[in-house]
């Protein structure tokens, strides 16, 4: 398997300095700032970067169980939303929550919670995660064909 790759440069003190990001791939190659991640400031920061790791890895963790009990589905669409709180002794992610809708035929909704949960637990990056809480929402939905 690959090793994954990327890179970051912070130059100058905490609230005025300037920090540089770059993924390997060069899917993204920006800016961050203190202003973009405790404030709404341009550019990115770690923790927006942890929710699209997360709602990622998620989606296809849930697309791998439902197929693996014959409920391949249509889509699987999740929203991590990743909370960075001051705590004791500093900042921490404090937990995160990932909302999925899912559009899976021939599936009852009690199978699709349990594959979900599976989902949540063997997902590489909850793995990774694992000292944070994760709460998950799933819902099972029909579009319309």
């Amino acid at each position: 398997m690959p090793v994954r790759t990327a890179e970051a440069e912070w130059k100058g003190n905490l609230f005025e300095g300037q920090g540089h990001m770059k993924f390997g791939t060069a899917a993204y190659d920006g800016p961050y700032s203190f202003k973009s991640r405790m404030e709404s400031g341009t550019g990115t920061n770690p923790e927006e970067l942890i929710a699209a790791a997360h709602a990622g890895c998620f989606s296809m963790a849930l697309s791998a169980q439902l197929s693996g009990a014959g409920h391949p589905p249509k889509s699987v669409h999740t929203k991590a939303n990743v909370h960075f709180d001051k705590v004791e002794g500093g900042f921490a992610i404090t937990s995160i929550d990932l909302d999925t809708m899912a559009d899976v035929p021939g599936i009852d909704a009690a199978k699709f919670q349990e594959l979900a949960e599976g989902a949540k637990k063997g997902c590489p990056v909850s793995k990774a995660l694992a000292g944070t809480k994760i709460n998950l929402n799933a819902k099972l939905v029909t579009a319309a064909h």
